[in-house]
């Protein structure tokens, strides 16, 4: 009797068979983690300028230029805008998902917005691309149009 070296042709055919099924669960569960994440990142910086404005508004100092805000620019977002009106004490700024970020979050509009009672609240807008799903949205930052 003959001792076996080696896989057999069945044996490797099921272990492809098996680490194919498993990519094919896999890759479409990371793309839509990395969609996630990146419309989280977006929310968070565009939400780490709520002070800068309510800075500004305690000091009756408008702006439209985002940048006097202390924001620096994203590889998410190539167009975040702030619009700012002291003497009704309301603000928002936005971005839209626009420069390296997933094809299913392309276009997709984040706008955090002061109401004039100095509440903020959180909206993203879905991309009107068909791979968007509005699990993407952080929970805290519902999607709506």
């Amino acid at each position: 009797m003959k001792n076996q070296k080696g896989f057999t042709l069945i044996e490797l055919m099921i272990v492809v068979a098996i680490i194919g099924i498993l990519a094919a669960i896999a890759i479409p569960q990371y793309q839509n983690y990395v969609a996630r994440t990146q419309v989280t990142r977006m929310v968070g910086e565009l939400s780490s300028l709520k002070t800068a404005v309510e800075e500004r508004m305690s000091r009756n100092d408008g702006t439209n230029t985002i940048a006097d805000l202390g924001y620096t620019s994203s590889s998410l977002s190539n167009n975040a805008a702030v619009a700012m009106d002291t003497s009704a004490g309301t603000a928002s700024v936005t971005a839209t998902l626009n420069g390296s970020v997933a094809s299913a979050v392309n276009g997709a509009v984040v706008t955090v917005s002061r109401a004039a009672d100095g509440v903020w609240t959180c909206r993203v807008t879905a991309s009107s691309n068909t791979g968007w799903d509005n699990s993407f949205a952080p929970a805290g930052c519902p999607a709506g149009s």
